[in-house]
Formats: C-alpha cells, sequence, structure tokens
C-alpha cells in the first residue's frame, strides 16, 4: 500500500525540479536570443543566425506549452525525454554561442539574474 504522504512528498519534489528546470530553459532561450541580437557575422553568419533564432523562438513555444500544461495538470508532471533532449541541445548551442563571442572579444550584454532555485533562501 502506498504511503500517501510519501507520494505527496515525491510530487512536490518532482513538481519542484520540473518548475526549476523549465525557468532554467526559458533563461537560456531568452538569453540566446539576446546573444543572437549583439552576434557579429565573424562569430556567425547571418543564415545560422536565423535559424538558431528561430529554433529557440520555436523552443520557447513548446516551452509555454509545457508550462501552461504543468499548470494546470491536477497532479504533478513530468516531460518526456523527448521533449527535454532537443532543448538541452539549445541551450549547450547557446552555450557555445557566447563562448565565440567571448573568444571574438563581442562585447557582451549584461547576464540578468539567474532564476532563484525553489525552496533555498538565500538571504
Amino acid at each position: 500500500m502506498e504511503d500517501p504522504v510519501n507520494s505527496q512528498q515525491a510530487g512536490e519534489l518532482l513538481d519542484g525540479l520540473l518548475g526549476s528546470l523549465l525557468s532554467d530553459f526559458r533563461f537560456w532561450f531568452e538569453r540566446g536570443q539576446v546573444l543572437l541580437a549583439h552576434c557579429p557575422d565573424q562569430v556567425m553568419a547571418a543564415e545560422a543566425r536565423l535559424a538558431l533564432a528561430e529554433q529557440l523562438t520555436q523552443a520557447n513555444l513548446e516551452l509555454a506549452a509545457a508550462s501552461s500544461l504543468r499548470q494546470a495538470a491536477p497532479t504533478p508532471m513530468a516531460l518526456d525525454m523527448g521533449t527535454l533532449a532537443p532543448w538541452h541541445k539549445l541551450v549547450l548551442e547557446v552555450w557555445g554561442l557566447s563562448a565565440r563571442m567571448r573568444m571574438a572579444q563581442v562585447p557582451m550584454p549584461e547576464l540578468p539574474p539567474l532564476p532563484p532555485l525553489p525552496g533555498l533562501d538565500l538571504n
């Protein structure tokens, strides 16, 4: 027989982890758009920037849908790795773009504060 307290705690943990993960994706997708707006042709060709911008826009739409489903779901939910893997790949592309821009000594736009970690009060 399943312990309802443990089940509730596991559900809360799952929901917190998913919320944090979605927040991180949102942060890096937005950061990617900012980097693309400041990226010169010497770092990434215009057509490659456009393709990455389109991927980020699509990923943001998917992320918004997943966030809406999470909020509407009556119980905690998870996302399939088939959904998350392309988002992880996209974040790696954003990190790579940032590294190439730094190596080319492109002035970097200020980084907004990272999203807060749920359940951690650092003050």
